[in-house]
């Protein structure tokens, strides 16, 4: 099953890389089921701007590294470089989201080609992710400059998914602020963003000066008290991968904690609503991306268990989640150029709403490829 999906989502990324050319970054989500050039900022179509544009060249890299397809090294070099560029040039970088973009664009280059430029630029970038930190509070502020009133001191769940930025760059360099930071900020957020029953908010407000924890809030879920389906997922693969470094922290068992409330959400058909407290025949969309990253997740939490019952349980589970995307979002040409059907970026806003996603596309693609055997964290 598995391999036939990861030979029908090669074949369309190669579908959409053909439309769009080697040097076109796709919208954050299809328009129409099919990726158009991106348009963001007022930048130029198809500029290499916003947060999500490393799960394009990351899905470049790693289908060369499936494939070794010459026309895929060749489109996420030309990429790479444009990352390198965006990180001299500190274009639209002010915000938390550097692990997304750099860790699968340039770092993936470094390991894999040793792209010229690829680990200064995946350096540059872990430290203005340092930079980002508010000691006070103990945490990296998610978006805005750190002057901005609104922003300050506010983290979402989603930021846990950039630490490994950090923890590659404390290997790189040997200066353990890198890991000191990451080992904070995770602090804070198992504290205050996870919820006793293992669900979790959105965002977190703290005091920038003193820490003093303020309010929880949403920015795209149902209610600040809902669990947005997509930060659960986030929730469930961050900590499963941030122990992977910092073991001693213990936040495998917050992983699973999460993952557990993932699974008991999801609707019979196993894909999840975009927010997990809406009732299963609510009739709201669907969100495929919140389970291809929970899917990753618990083949990370299994991959970090000992033998037994339980890693054979939450191997399971991916499977079955795996095999859920497989049936029923697929992508297939002329229908749709995307990996994964059914996505949602912000429902609230009417963004991405029933659309393929980058972020979904990638992480089912990293998911297909850990099932086959043909990727591991180590790669990183």
């Amino acid at each position: 099953m598995t391999a036939r999906a990861l030979n029908l989502a090669l074949r369309q990324l190669d579908s959409t890389l053909a439309a769009l050319g080697p040097v076109t970054f796709p919208g954050d989500t299809s328009a129409g089921q099919h990726y158009q050039p991106r348009q963001l900022h007022g930048a130029p179509p198809g500029a290499n701007v916003g947060w999500t544009t490393g799960f394009w060249t990351g899905q470049l890299w790693l289908a060369h590294a499936l494939s070794g397809q010459p026309s895929l090294r060749a489109a996420a070099e030309h990429q790479t470089d444009s990352f390198i560029a965006r990180q001299e040039q500190g274009e639209d970088l002010e915000h938390h989201d550097l692990g997304f973009l750099y860790m699968l664009s340039c770092g993936a280059a470094h390991h894999l080609t040793g792209h010229p430029g690829a680990q200064a630029a995946t350096l540059g970038a872990a430290r203005r992710l340092l930079g980002r930190f508010l000691p006070g509070a103990g945490v990296i502020q998610s978006w805005g400059t750190l002057d901005d009133v609104a922003q300050r001191g506010r983290v979402i769940i989603d930021g846990i998914m950039n630490l490994p930025l950090l923890h590659w760059a404390a290997r790189q360099t040997g200066d353990a602020a890198f890991t000191q930071v990451a080992r904070s900020h995770l602090q804070r957020t198992r504290e205050h963003l996870v919820r006793p029953g293992g669900s979790t908010y959105h965002t977190y407000h703290f005091d920038a000066d003193t820490g003093a924890p303020l309010r929880a809030s949403t920015h795209q879920g149902l209610a600040d008290d809902s669990c947005w389906a997509r930060g659960q997922a986030w929730g469930v693969y961050g900590f499963a991968i941030n122990h992977r470094h910092v073991p001693d922290m213990g936040l495998l068992d917050e992983a699973m904690r999460l993952a557990d409330y993932f699974l008991a959400q999801l609707p019979p058909d196993r894909i999840a609503l975009w927010d997990l407290s809406l009732a299963h025949d609510s009739g709201e969309p669907r969100d495929s991306s919140a389970c291809s990253i929970a899917a990753c997740g618990l083949l990370e939490i299994a991959a970090q268990l000992p033998e037994g019952a339980q890693r054979q349980r939450y191997h399971g589970a991916a499977l079955d989640l795996l095999e859920a995307l497989v049936q029923h979002c697929a992508g297939e040409q002329p229908a749709s150029g995307g990996l994964l059907l059914h996505g949602v970026y912000h429902r609230a806003a009417n963004l991405g709403v029933d659309e393929a996603t980058l972020w979904g596309d990638y992480y089912y693609l990293e998911a297909l490829a850990r099932v086959e055997g043909h990727w591991t964290p180590a790669q990183l």
